[in-house]
């Protein structure tokens, strides 16, 4: 469990939030125009990266508003909260990485060779 900072609420427990998929994600503008395949990648398809991740959440039990959040997704450290039409905070954060050392990318698997960002791009 972790605190988040509802930007209308304040902090509360995480259990009052949905987490409600990738953040910033533009609906498309000619729906009737696409593909089966396009719609499925539009439904379906999001980036899931380890590391640094725009997120929106809502406030279930709460104000029930639709909100923001970049989160290191290794390690769950929320870096910024911000309200819907807000332009994206720049922070920084050092990579993915992780208490247990786990690799940059990949499954956190324990039998995957541990690398640290920069090694095996030679």
């Amino acid at each position: 469990m972790f605190l988040i900072t509802c930007p209308y609420c304040g902090p509360r427990d995480q259990s009052e939030f949905s987490n409600a998929g990738e953040a910033h994600i533009a609906r498309p503008t000619n729906g009737e125009e696409l593909s089966d395949e396009q719609w499925a990648d539009f439904v379906f398809l999001r980036t899931n990266p380890k590391g640094l991740f725009a997120e929106r959440w809502v406030h279930t039990a709460g104000c029930r508003r639709f909100f923001n959040m970049l989160r290191n997704t290794a390690t769950d450290e929320i870096l910024a909260v911000y309200r819907i039409g807000e332009p994206r905070p720049q922070v920084t954060t050092a990579g993915p990485v992780t208490p247990s050392g786990e690799a940059p990318i990949g499954s956190g698997n324990d039998a995957v060779k541990v690398m640290r960002p920069g090694e095996g791009t030679e």
